[in-house]
């Protein structure tokens, strides 16, 4: 039997082990990317049934969605470096088991506060688990062609999560119940910790420490309510980590102008997206009486847009540029976004929504790949846990405060327009209507979708303000990179 030279050549110091099934490998890493990704918009589909049964507000809805993004995203950086110092196999393992484990006891939720920790307890899981997924890449193909295939199917998996959860959110509601949108995670997660060690190769621990300080004050910074405590925490950690040895996240990267222009994009976009997903996947139910299921078809453009832009954009990178990309990209999301903002109870779906959501989709899929090179160019090997998390801490932390930010607008503009609603109701509406309406509180359908309507319509004013702020740093920010060698072009052009 033939001995390669791995076999018999000593690994140099720091060098990880490289498998010998990279398919499956890869297969095992990706599916962990998209289970963390899904489970940020697959339970959006199933919010309206989640409200009725735990007696959520629409506005407390929200909290669903950001109990997971924002404890997601405030501890993405501890996960990353605990991946360097203990390895990022063993990590990556623990967290799915912590994901798993936290899905279970999410679909047993008998109240609103139980499946706010449950929901809590998952991002925890994909917070420890996911920095390591993309740092895992590197360990398990070599440096060339081999390992940017792979970065071209974690990207692709990562561009299409989103839309794909809200598919497979309707699925499950309507053939399940809501219950199953956290069930669905258990099979999935047992696999994946079982297969993990038989074929993704362990990375070679790092020496040094973790920096709790850092991660206590950055993951408070991001999820106390209050924005002046939030902004005096987040002031103590960066403080804490200019001056600390090993910091949790070196603040360095943010000198280079194109990595912290592509961490701005990705904040403003993302605040922007997570909205647009949670209002209208309210919108189709409440207002068009859609299924869940067919609620969740009606966004399976978004995830052909995003597909189809993002391989136009790998195969375009080398000869575009990431920059050109980037401005188009965050051009179309304004104006698909520009475009939402005229929603109304008398749009029809094929030109209110389909159409401005497929030019957003478009935009974003040119620009989850430039963002994705430019974030982590030229960074060290030794840095490559950190490098992977923050640009993932930008677009859940974005997506949090975005979406709660959005949702402050839409109760201030329901409220307003409640009022007026309910003036008009009380004058033209029928004495047995408004008996009835004393009696439960609630207004009739199409008054109580002229509010809806109103809130969300409004909320999409500001996040047209997010997309133009992600565009003005692709215009004056971002700088035109050196043309890629020959090599990085073809190996692009496969991915």
């Amino acid at each position: 039997m033939a001995v390669s030279s791995s076999e018999v050549a000593p690994r140099p110091a720091g060098a990880a082990r490289r498998g010998h099934h990279p398919a499956l490998a890869l297969a095992v890493i990706a599916a962990l990317q998209l289970m963390v990704v899904l489970d940020a918009t697959i339970v959006n589909i199933a919010l309206p049934q989640v409200q009725q049964a735990l007696g959520f507000s629409t506005t407390d809805l929200s909290w669903v969605l950001n109990a997971y993004t924002l404890t997601f995203g405030g501890l993405l950086l501890l996960g990353g470096r605990a991946g360097d110092i203990l390895g990022r196999r063993r990590v990556f393992i623990a967290g799915i088991l912590v994901f798993t484990l936290a899905s279970f006891l999410g679909g047993l939720a008998t109240s609103a506060g139980w499946l706010l920790a449950a929901r809590a307890l998952q991002g925890v899981g994909g917070a420890i688990a996911a920095p390591t997924a993309l740092a895992l890449v590197t360990t398990n193909f070599a440096e060339g062609p081999e390992r940017n295939r792979a970065f071209g199917v974690f990207g692709a998996v990562a561009g299409a999560g989103g839309a794909l959860g809200l598919l497979a959110g309707g699925m499950l509601t309507s053939w399940l119940s809501w219950r199953w949108v956290l069930f669905v995670n258990v099979p999935i997660g047992v696999l994946l910790a079982s297969l993990a060690p038989l074929y993704i190769t362990e990375s070679e621990r790092q020496p040094g420490r973790f920096d709790l300080a850092g991660a206590l004050t950055s993951t408070a910074g991001m999820t106390v309510g209050s924005f002046t405590a939030a902004a005096v925490l987040l002031a103590a950690f960066f403080s804490i980590e200019s001056r600390t040895s090993q910091p949790i996240t070196p603040l360095h990267m943010f000198a280079d102008r194109n990595r912290a222009g592509s961490y701005a994009i990705m904040l403003s976009l993302a605040a922007a997206m997570f909205g647009m997903f949670f209002f209208l996947t309210l919108f189709v139910q409440d207002v068009f009486g859609y299924s869940p299921l067919r609620a969740g078809f009606s966004f399976l453009p978004v995830t052909a847009g995003i597909i189809i832009s993002s391989q136009f954009a790998a195969r375009s990178l080398p000869r575009i540029g990431p920059k050109r990309l980037m401005t188009a990209g965050a051009l179309l999301a304004t104006v698909g976004l520009a475009w939402l903002t005229q929603v109304s109870v008398t749009s029809g779906y094929l030109e209110g929504l389909l159409a401005p959501m497929v030019v957003f989709a478009l935009g974003m899929g040119l620009l989850f790949v430039p963002l994705t090179v430019v974030a982590v160019a030229g960074v060290p090997p030794h840095e490559a846990g950190a490098a992977s998390s923050l640009l993932n801490v930008m677009q859940q932390v974005g997506g949090s405060l975005g979406l709660s930010i959005l949702v402050t607008v839409f109760g201030t503009a329901s409220r307003n327009e409640a009022s007026a609603q309910v003036a008009e109701f009380l004058r033209t509406a029928p004495p047995d209507a408004q008996a009835q309406f004393q009696q439960t509180g609630q207004l009739p359908a199409p008054w109580a979708d002229q509010i809806l309507a109103h809130g969300i319509s409004t909320s999409f004013q500001l996040a047209v303000v997010f997309a133009a702020i992600a565009l003005a740093v692709a215009v004056f920010v971002i700088r035109p990179l050196p043309k890629p060698e020959p090599e990085a072009v073809e190996t692009v052009r496969a991915g």
